[in-house]
Parts: structure tokens; C-alpha cells; sequence
């Protein structure tokens, strides 16, 4: 079969060589490197005859001539092959089309702002795999920043903040316990709602008859059982009148139990404030009164012990009326019953005026949906494992749910009422001990049930890890920011004192007296003020104000003078009012800045140079009269004039190394930053020692 070339067909088609080139592989799909190539003398007719009728315009004279010269099969098998080369061309560039597109969309992507969810931390792999960079490039990232981490360690969300920026992504902070928050803010529908108990707190001061008032509403002796006849926690009971229930918290009234009642008066609906008629109003009735006020509780009085002798139910109302509680036959709006604990007397009509003020609360809750409540107490029993008695507020709590408490989680196994008696559900208002918990909770937790017991553990983990960053922000804010930086008002100093006294009159004089001894330099701050004895809370409030502790007319007790020692704080008792003032005076003078004078420690003559590469210059001196100590302030004297001031970098005998040189001996130094020594010069060291004020 004859060939022809490419610039031979082209010189018969009166065409360029190089159209023609391109006309043969773009079109008919033959491949030709250049004018010199060769085509099949059948293919280069047909290309003729094709071109020729392109160029005339008449297709149908064009077919003719193929059909002439070519069979009908022929001219199909070429229109197919010219219609697969076409489609091929299309696909190729439909392909090509397709990269672009992605190209662009990648390049649309990387114009545009990405945004990505973190949680408190994450590990630096989670973090390229989020960024969709390598991980060597996010190390690499974290290491120009200052932080040096492996690829499985963990970086805070700051960190991980400041990473995103460098790639030009913006960062959003991930709620982790998301579905404990939905549980707490859950909204009930109001025809869900239905009534509940209300919740009673009995506050009083110690040995007014609270829990012997519990005692004869119960008709149970649980003074008996406790030690001392003193209530040592706060227990709940159930108790049923005119058919209708209603809850009792009994917290205690001793002094050191100031922050259990307070988280009663914060968990309860109504409080009955026990008041003996033969005592009257005594400093925790007070403190009592305050928790109640602040949580907003209504509270009805019971003026307790009437049948004693002394009793003397007016002047209780006067003390009342005093803390702003004025009686209702008085003209005001606090309700008053007269009861006797003892004698069963009036307790119903007590309790007629409970369910009274409960109603006017309309207090409703809703049974149907997921418990929520209170830790009452809790303890670890040897036989049962943690034991908490709860006080669930709204839903319904049964045995086998998973609840998160604080930051403890645990299935429930075993759930009992107040009685003892085993029970399988709790609703609103209603007091349970329950078993199941990982460890003991605290008394006032809130605890929430949760779908699983997965869940609640996952909860109660990240609690732990988030409390146990708090506890060392808290503890690092304590050190450095309240105590330097917060109560400094410019170079205002401040002393935090703390004031126990056996009576309220002495805590309000000793706080005004200290608070006048405030001058321009020291600020003197009462920060908390209270009656009774010393305690450990009061220890713990010290140490974390950097305050110290004075008591008038009380001691500290065992566990607090303990802790005193063991926390380094200062505890002043007093029995005369003017030895607190000059002591107060004394810790105030030392808070004084001191005032400083030169003291100077020796001279000595430069009688020699010797330079040294990489030293300087050292000079070879003999001491006059005092010392030389390394280290010291130092300056160098010529002719009378000080040029330099600076320290004594090095001083050396022979070449041993000296801390100091005495009058009479030769040594060698170095001033710090100074080499320009000659000889005659002479070195004078000295030292700034601080003088302590001693009046303000």
C-alpha cells in the first residue's frame, strides 16, 4: 500500500502544511508529528474528498463522491470512528473540565473562613485531623508559639485558638456536658404540673427545742439517739396531716454547722424559726433570719417553751420586730404561734399555718419527667458502700435509674424511705436514702438523672477534670492576684483581719475601732465579723485572704488551732480591747514599705590592670579599709568623681574564688559592664539596708 506525505497532500489541497497537520490530528485523529509525515494513500482520497466537499458547501455531492469511491460499509466504519475520536475528545475534556472545577471550589474553600468546634482540650493529632493539615506541620506550628508538644498531647483551648489563627481558621468553644444543661433548664408545661408537699426547714439556736418540736410532730424520740441531745446532721421525714404530706428538714443548730443550715434554708419552701420564749432572739436565731432572707423563704416563728416559768412570749416579738420581723397580731405579716414541744401544745395550729403559707406558694412539680433534687447527707457505711439521703424536687425517682450527683455518678440499687422501709420510686418532695454511687457526694449537691450509666460517668469525669482546673486557677488567683494585684489600690496596702467575739456588741465596736486605724498607707478591712468560738472555717477564710485572726473573749477550738499551725495563720486572742488596737497597729507598721540608707562596706585601691580576652579587664587592688563582698553594689571613684555604678561581678585571691576580702590583703575583680578600670581608681562597695518604720 502507497503512502504520500503530509506537505505533498497539503500542495494538492492548496493548504498550509501546518493546517493541515492540525486539521489531521484534531479531526480525523491521525497521528502526525509534522509536514515530513506519511498517510495511507485510502485515507488521504477520503481526506480530499471530505475536505473538497467542506469546502464547496454541498454535502450532498460529497457523499456522492465517497459512495463512489469508497463502499457504504467503508464510509459507516469511518463515521463511527470519527463519532467514538469525537466522544473521546469530549470525555478528555470533560475530565479536564472537572479538575478545574475542583481547583476552583478548592480555591473558593480556602478564601472562605472555616469555623471548628473544640472542647476545653484536644490532642494535636484531633487537632490537624480537624484542620485537614499534617501533623508534623501543626507541631511544627505549636513550637514557633512557644509550646512544645508530641503528636498525642493534649493543648488547651487557648492553644489550640492560637493554631487555628495561623491557618486562618476560626475556633468555637464545644459545651461538653451539653444534655446535663438541658436537664437543669428543662421547662415543664403547666398541665403538667401537679401539687407537691411542701418542703419545712426547722432552724433555731442551739437548745431551743428544734428537734423535740420534730420530735412531737413525729411522735418519735430522735433526741434520744443523738449525741448529747445536740442534732449532728440534717435528717428528712415524712409526715402526713389532714391528709396531706409534708417534708421535714431538721438541720442542726450548733455553731459549726453555720453553712449546712444555709444550704437548708436554700432548698426548702417554708421555715419554721424555733424560738425560745425564756431565751429570745440569740445569735444564730439571727444568722438563721439572714439565710432565710437571702434565699427568700417565708418564714413562720415558733415561740417555743411557753409553759417554762420565764417565758416571755412579748419580748421575743420585740426582738423579732427588731430584725425587721414584725408579728401579725402586732400589725404585721410574720406568723407567730405560741407552742409548747413539751406539752404537745398548739402544734397543730403550727402546722394548720405551714400547709397555710405552703398554698399560698402554689408549690407544683412534675412527676413524669427526669429527677432532679438535692443531696441531704451523705456517709460511707461499711456493710452498704456511700449511703446519700436525697431530696428529690421534681420528677420521679426510681430504683435502677443513673444519676450524676455533683461529681459522682452511680446506678441506684437499693432506695429506702425515712422509715427504713425499702420503696422502688420517690416523687417530688419526697426524702430517700438510695445505694449505688461511686463514691460519697457532698451534702448539697444537686444530682440529675441521666439517660445511662455511660453518661453519667462521662459527666462526672469531666466535672472532675473541670473542678480540678478551677481549684488551681482559684488557688493561683489567691496567691498572686487577690493579694498583690487586686487589693492594691495603687501602693495602698491592705490588712484583712478576721473578728470573733463572744457577743455581737464586741464584734461591731472592735470592727469600728480597727477600720479607723486606716491611714494613707494601710488599709484596714474587717472581712468577716461573727460570734462564738474560733472554727476551722473561719481558719480557711484566712489562709485564702492572707488575713489574720483576732478573737475577743474566745478561743480557737482544736481543730482549728490545728489547722492555724499547719496553714501558718495568725491567731490573736484578747481579753482587753486596747492590746488588740496596739497589736493591730504593730502588724500595720511592719506592712509599712521600709525606708533604706547606704551603708558602706570597704574601699580598696586599683594598683594594677590586667585584660584578659573574653573576661575584660581585671584589676588588681588592695583593700584599705573594711571589706569587699562578691556580688555587692560597687562603684568606681576617679579623682574624687563617681563614674560608674554597678555590682562586683567576680573577686578572687590568687585564683581561688573569695566571697569576701578584708582591709590589709590584695585581691582581684571585675565590676559588672565596666572595663574602662585604671590604675588609682578607687572601688567603693556599699549595700542599701532597710530601715523599719516605727510609727505611722
Amino acid at each position: 500500500m502507497s503512502k504520500i506525505r503530509v506537505h505533498e497532500l497539503a500542495k494538492e489541497l492548496n493548504i498550509e502544511s501546518k493546517e493541515l497537520v492540525t486539521i489531521l490530528m484534531d479531526e480525523f485523529n491521525i497521528e502526525v508529528k509534522n509536514h515530513m509525515s506519511t498517510i495511507e494513500d485510502e485515507d488521504a482520497v477520503l481526506i480530499k474528498e471530505l475536505l473538497a466537499g467542506r469546502s464547496e458547501g454541498d454535502s450532498a455531492v460529497s457523499e456522492e463522491k465517497t459512495g463512489t469511491s469508497k463502499s457504504i460499509v467503508d464510509v459507516y466504519e469511518d463515521e463511527l470512528a470519527d463519532q467514538l475520536n469525537k466522544a473521546s475528545k469530549k470525555k478528555k475534556k470533560t475530565r479536564k473540565e472537572e479538575q478545574e472545577e475542583a481547583a476552583r471550589e478548592a480555591s473558593k474553600n480556602a478564601g472562605e473562613s472555616q469555623v471548628i468546634e473544640i472542647g476545653e482540650s484536644i490532642t494535636v493529632k484531633e487537632l490537624a485531623e480537624k484542620l485537614k493539615k499534617p501533623s508534623n506541620d501543626v507541631i511544627r506550628t505549636l513550637i514557633f508559639s512557644g509550646v512544645m508538644a508530641a503528636i498525642n498531647a493534649e493543648i488547651d483551648f487557648e492553644t489550640a485558638e492560637k493554631v487555628c489563627a495561623e491557618y486562618e481558621v476560626l475556633v468555637e468553644r464545644k459545651e461538653e456536658i451539653q444534655e446535663l444543661e438541658v436537664l437543669e433548664i428543662e421547662e415543664d408545661d403547666e398541665e403538667n404540673l401537679q401539687k407537691r408537699p411542701p418542703i419545712v426547714t426547722v432552724m433555731g439556736h442551739v437548745d431551743h427545742g428544734k428537734t423535740s418540736l420534730l420530735d412531737c410532730i413525729r411522735k418519735a424520740k430522735v433526741t434520744d439517739t443523738e449525741a448529747g441531745g445536740i442534732t449532728q446532721h440534717i435528717g428528712a421525714y415524712t409526715i402526713k396531716l389532714n391528709g396531706e404530706e409534708i417534708t421535714f428538714l431538721d438541720t442542726p443548730g450548733h455553731e459549726a454547722f453555720t453553712a449546712m443550715r444555709a444550704r437548708g434554708a436554700q432548698i426548702t419552701d417554708v421555715v419554721i424559726l424555733v424560738v425560745a420564749a425564756d431565751d429570745g432572739i440569740m445569735p444564730q436565731t439571727k444568722e438563721a433570719i439572714a439565710h432565710c432572707k437571702a434565699a427568700g423563704v417565708p418564714m413562720v416563728v415558733a415561740i417555743n417553751k411557753i409553759d417554762k416559768p420565764g417565758a416571755n412570749v412579748d419580748r421575743v416579738k420585740q426582738e423579732l420586730a427588731e430584725q425587721g420581723l414584725l408579728a401579725e397580731d402586732w400589725g404585721g405579716d410574720t406568723i407567730c404561734e405560741e407552742v409548747s414541744a413539751k406539752q404537745n401544745l398548739n402544734i397543730d395550729k403550727l402546722l394548720e399555718m405551714v400547709l397555710l403559707t405552703a398554698e399560698m406558694l402554689e408549690l407544683k412539680a412534675n412527676k413524669d419527667r427526669r429527677a432532679v433534687g438535692t443531696v441531704i447527707e451523705a456517709k460511707l457505711d461499711k456493710g452498704r458502700g456511700s449511703v446519700a439521703s436525697l431530696l428529690v424536687q421534681n420528677g420521679t425517682l426510681r430504683v435502677g435509674d443513673s444519676i450524676l450527683v455533683g461529681s459522682t455518678y452511680g446506678r441506684i440499687r437499693a432506695m429506702f424511705d425515712d422509715t427504713g422501709k425499702k420503696i422502688k420510686s420517690a416523687g417530688p418532695s419526697i426524702p430517700v436514702e438510695v445505694l449505688g454511687l461511686s463514691e460519697v457526694p457532698e451534702a448539697g449537691d444537686r444530682f440529675n438523672q441521666v439517660k445511662d450509666e455511660k453518661t453519667a460517668r462521662n459527666m462526672a469525669d469531666s466535672r472532675k477534670d473541670k473542678l480540678k482546673a478551677e481549684t488551681l486557677l482559684a488557688n493561683h488567683r489567691v496567691s498572686l492576684e487577690d493579694l498583690y494585684n487586686q487589693i492594691k489600690e495603687g501602693k495602698v496596702k491592705e490588712l484583712a483581719i478576721i473578728v470573733k467575739a463572744d457577743v455581737q456588741g464586741s464584734v461591731e465596736a472592735i470592727k469600728g475601732s480597727l477600720e479607723k486605724l486606716s491611714t494613707d498607707d494601710v488599709k484596714v478591712r474587717v472581712i468577716h465579723g461573727g460570734v462564738g468560738a474560733i472554727t476551722e472555717t473561719d481558719v480557711t477564710l484566712a489562709t485564702a485572704s492572707n488575713a489574720i485572726v483576732i478573737g475577743f473573749n474566745v478561743r480557737p477550738d482544736n481543730n482549728a488551732a490545728a489547722q492555724a499551725d499547719k496553714d501558718g495563720v495568725d491567731i490573736k486572742t484578747y481579753r482587753i480591747i486596747y492590746e488588740a488596737m496596739d497589736d493591730v497597729k504593730a502588724a500595720m507598721i511592719g506592712m509599712l514599705e521600709p525606708e533604706y540608707k547606704e551603708v558602706i562596706l570597704g574601699t580598696a585601691e586599683i594598683r594594677s590592670i590586667y585584660k584578659i580576652s573574653n573576661i575584660g579587664t581585671i584589676a588588681g587592688c588592695y583593700v584599705l579599709k573594711g571589706k569587699l563582698q562578691r556580688n555587692a553594689e560597687a562603684r568606681v571613684i576617679r579623682d574624687g568623681i563617681v563614674i560608674f555604678e554597678s555590682s562586683l561581678s567576680s573577686l578572687k585571691r590568687f585564683k581561688d574564688d573569695a566571697k569576701e576580702v578584708n582591709a590589709g590583703y590584695e585581691c582581684g575583680l571585675t565590676v559588672e559592664k565596666f572595663n574602662n578600670i585604671q590604675e588609682g581608681d578607687i572601688i567603693e562597695c556599699f549595700m542599701m539596708e532597710a530601715i523599719k518604720r516605727k510609727e505611722l
